[in-house]
């Protein structure tokens, strides 16, 4: 796929393209398990785990491995001394950030087979990669399964080659420039064939697709922001839970990484926040910008920054799905694609009909963009803890994801129609600088 690949030679190492892509797929499993083993050896070796043998350390390695590759894992704790008294639950939280450890590792081994393969035998070393990747999930989910903490094997085996899967689709991508040289299929050929209409169609829908995901951008870049500042106001508390815990300096600096693995749900469930639906913290709990209503809350020190009480100006927030919105509006704008308004002045000639028609229309259709990939996003950042309250943590997916849409489709209709104006003042200003 690259210049050597067309002149008959073939980047990478000297083995089977199959074999080459199980090499990388076993190198991605072997660093990001060691993502998992090194702040875990090193809280055993410093005495955090005193009361537990290395083999016990090991299997909780491994289970962290697959919760990080987004395998459930089945959980029973015994109270008492009766069967009544045992308690059942699923963790299943994914740490949104340590997932990006085995994406990120195999985007860069997708790249790395994509220049040792020809179009034509991609498939070979991808098939190698997968098939070893699953090989690898069924495994530790078989060793590292133990009583009272139980990954299911199937999930084990099938859920982490979705990360890994898809990172090795992208980096072969990338570095093959365009899905035609992947694939072997021209997009351009296949919109030639079409008329002009559905051209004018596809531009339309593709540009309105691409305005849904600025909006989601740029609402989450808001909401992380949202996220440091409170992070920064309340860091006190947060430094006293790390004090209370008294966890010492190797177990704080993994109690560190571990939080930090969870930092994209934490924006995920701040963009929820400033969308008005707000998130949850456990069964029957409420955390909205109109105040937060939740029950003792375990030692996580980044939960010290909660906002707490009933919040005057937490209305505010509801500007940041709206702002973004605008912003999509105008971008949109920016792209001249609006054909769908062109198609309507033509059958509707009153203007003052078919401009709040086919804007409405564009705030509707760029909304409900926004709304299906911000439901994604919430049901991928929230879950279960697996006992007690804390079997809804994050988000309702869809409530949350409807009120971001509608806030979103909002912004749009302002954004769309102020963007012609804002462009003629950009437009007028270096005509101005010019004659000055």
């Amino acid at each position: 796929m690259n210049t050597k690949a067309a002149r008959g030679q073939r980047d990478g190492l000297p083995m089977p393209l199959g074999l080459q892509g199980a090499f990388e797929a076993a190198q991605v499993f072997v660093i990001s398990a060691l993502v998992i083993v090194v702040p875990l050896a090193a809280v055993w070796f410093s005495g955090g785990f005193a009361e537990k043998d290395m083999s016990v350390i090991a299997r909780l390695a491994g289970k962290f491995w697959l919760v990080m590759h987004g395998v459930p894992l089945e959980l029973s704790v015994t109270t008492g001394p009766s069967s009544a008294s045992v308690q059942n639950g699923t963790f299943d939280l994914l740490p949104m950030g340590l997932v990006l450890v085995p994406f990120f590792l195999s985007w860069r081994a997708g790249r790395r087979l994509a220049r040792a393969s020809y179009t034509d035998q991609l498939w070979q070393p991808l098939l190698g990669s997968v098939l070893v990747y699953a090989a690898a999930g069924l495994a530790t989910g078989f060793v590292c399964n133990s009583p009272g903490s139980e990954a299911p094997l199937l999930a084990s085996m099938l859920l982490p080659i979705i990360p890994a899967g898809l990172g090795l689709v992208v980096g072969a991508r990338r570095e093959a420039g365009s899905w035609g040289r992947l694939i072997g299929v021209n997009a351009a050929d296949w919109i030639a064939k079409t008329s002009q209409d559905q051209r004018w169609a596809g531009s339309y829908v593709w540009a309105v697709a691409r305005s849904g995901f600025v909006a989601l951008v740029s609402a989450l870049a808001a909401a992380s922001l949202l996220l440091a500042i409170n992070l920064i106001v309340r860091w006190a508390d947060i430094a006293s839970v790390y004090q209370g815990m008294r966890a010492g300096g190797i177990g704080g600096a993994a109690l560190t990484l571990g939080q930090l693995g969870f930092m994209p749900n934490l924006a995920a469930w701040s963009l929820a926040w400033s969308s008005g639906a707000g998130f949850n913290l456990g069964a029957g709990s409420a955390v909205t910008p109109l105040g937060t209503a939740v029950a003792p809350v375990p030692p996580v020190p980044l939960l010290a920054a909660l906002p707490t009480g009933v919040l005057v100006w937490g209305f505010a927030a509801l500007a940041i799905p709206v702002a973004a919105g605008m912003l999509a509006g105008w971008w949109f704008v920016r792209t001249g694609e609006n054909h769908f308004d062109e198609w309507l002045s033509l059958k509707v000639r009153q203007r003052w009909l078919s401009l709040p028609g086919s804007t409405l229309f564009l705030g509707l259709a760029v909304g409900l963009v926004a709304a299906v990939l911000a439901c994604v996003l919430f049901w991928l950042s929230s879950g279960s803890v697996g006992l007690g309250r804390l079997t809804e943590v994050g988000p309702s997916p869809f409530t949350a994801a409807l009120w971001l849409g509608a806030e979103v489709g909002a912004g749009v209709v302002l954004g769309s129609l102020a963007g012609p104006w804002l462009e003629a003042a950009r437009s007028a200003a270096p005509q101005l600088s010019r004659r000055q």
